[in-house]
């Protein structure tokens, strides 16, 4: 346990010097969160009541997506998994210690967009707050299982880029996160719900929901975390 509990932190501070992770889960989603929150808000007053909401569904998704699949990379698809192997230290501890830090980081960053945007931009905090927490942990967690099976599944960097902004970029256009959902074709609102932004918006805009709403987000859970199961063990056996 000391031993997980040691890796876990190192990987936090490897992380906070990597500049591909500072960038994708800081720099880029904090800009984003300043340059478009005083457009949202100045274009469309009303975007203050759902700011937050749509700053850190964009933010997580950054992070996740594009984040933290080459980190995955370079642990799976290089000779680092041959050390695991020499030290007999189990494949799944590199994944797992990397996505705890991960997450640890995308819940960091939506807490500076969260306590920032009511004080830049008179955004609206969320009145429930248990269920905007509670979303948004599952949000990440989602997400970051996405991740995981885009890191293990392609193992060239150069494939992973488009790969990666095949799942980031219709999750952010097609979320209802930059306009409303309902105003795009049918097909392509469809397409959406297939991405967990677009529930994950739905869930945190909400005041109040039921246990039906959050399927289609367990549901993604499930079918990502077992596809990175038999993707880890796949890993073993090569």
């Amino acid at each position: 346990m000391n031993a997980f509990l040691y890796g876990i932190g190192l990987q936090f501070k490897l992380d906070i010097r990597s500049k591909s992770l500072l960038i994708t889960c800081y720099l880029v989603p904090l800009l984003f969160f300043a340059i478009m929150g005083g457009i949202f808000t100045s274009l469309m007053p009303e975007a203050k009541d759902t700011l937050i909401q749509s700053m850190t569904v964009m933010g997580v998704s950054m992070g996740a997506f594009v984040g933290v699949p080459p980190s995955i990379v370079e642990i799976y698809g290089t000779d680092i998994k041959k050390m695991y192997h020499a030290n007999g230290i189990p494949l799944s501890f590199g994944l797992s210690s990397l996505i705890i830090s991960a997450f640890i980081h995308l819940l960091i960053m939506s807490g500076i967009i969260f306590f920032t945007a009511p004080l830049a931009f008179n955004a609206v905090i969320p009145s429930d707050l248990p269920l905007y927490f509670g979303v948004l942990v599952l949000f990440i967690i989602v997400s970051l299982c996405i991740a995981c099976v885009l890191g293990l599944m392609v193992k060239s960097q150069a494939k992973l880029t488009m790969y990666s902004q095949i799942v980031f970029l219709p999750s952010i256009m097609l979320s209802g996160i930059m306009f409303p959902a309902d105003l795009l074709p049918a097909f392509l609102e469809n397409t959406g719900r297939l991405f967990p932004a677009s529930w994950a918006y739905i869930l945190l805009s909400q005041k109040e929901t039921t246990f039906s709403n959050f399927l289609p987000l367990l549901l993604i859970f499930i079918t990502a975390f077992i596809l990175s199961g038999l993707l880890l063990k796949k890993a073993r056996a090569e």
